[in-house]
């Protein structure tokens, strides 16, 4: 089978695709536009960021996620971070309505494929999809020439490159930290000994460059995003 991944140049009939957005409406024209441009993939479909974990967990074979930006669990772009830390050989698209250019290049330093608008028009959106099932990167044709490269702000990039030495185990102690848990609740919810989630943080903290939880709080704060839906609701 032809994997997917950011290198690969082909995809096969035999592409599996995680949909992950908590719209269904959108997800179902996801779906669509995705049978149109490979009739022969697998389409699987989740709405919220634990379901997408579950459903990988479950399916290594997984190629390619698109993966909305503001759905439950996502945590902005730490949701990015995490699923490159826990399956680097899967491509991950970004979609979201959240497509100014300062977004999506934080999206590209964080190890997206590529960003697809929901704002885009239904012929715009079979061309994105298009083009990442061929390993092409895809941006709103808007910020083309405006995004892109290994641009960004250096916080980002650093950041970046610190989460990119963990494994993907320590990826998922973080990402519960980054949820409140304490260790002993970590343990538990990994089947390890408590002492592994401890021997784990002190990684962390040490490749974070950071002294404690509250400081590693801080730091993954910074990857959240205010999801605009939701301002306009308040």
């Amino acid at each position: 089978m032809t994997r997917i991944t950011q290198r690969s140049a082909c995809y096969s009939g035999e592409v599996r695709i995680l949909l992950a957005d908590d719209h269904p409406l959108f997800r179902l024209a996801l779906a669509q536009s995705v049978q149109r441009i490979a009739p022969e993939a697998e389409i699987a479909e989740v709405g919220s960021f634990d379901d997408a974990l579950t459903d990988l967990a479950a399916h290594a074979d997984t190629d390619l996620v698109l993966l909305d930006l503001h759905m439950p669990g996502s945590h902005g772009l730490m949701a990015l971070a995490q699923l490159r830390g826990e399956h680097p050989a899967i491509a991950v698209v970004m979609i979201s309505a959240h497509d100014d250019a300062a977004t999506v290049q934080r999206a590209l330093v964080h190890g997206a494929a590529g960003f697809i608008s929901k704002r885009s028009p239904l012929d715009e959106l079979e061309a994105a999809l298009a083009a990442v099932l061929n390993a092409r990167t895809w941006l709103p044709p808007s910020l083309r020439g405006v995004v892109g490269g290994a641009a960004g702000s250096s916080t980002d990039r650093q950041l970046a490159a610190r989460l990119a030495t963990l494994s993907p185990q320590q990826m998922r102690v973080l990402a519960l930290v980054a949820d409140g848990l304490l260790n002993k609740q970590i343990a538990d919810r990994l089947g390890v000994q408590e002492r592994t989630v401890k021997a784990h943080l002190t990684t962390i903290f040490e490749r974070l460059d950071v002294r404690n939880r509250t400081q590693a709080g801080v730091l993954l704060r910074s990857l959240e995003l205010a999801d605009p839906a939701r301002l306009l609701e308040i």
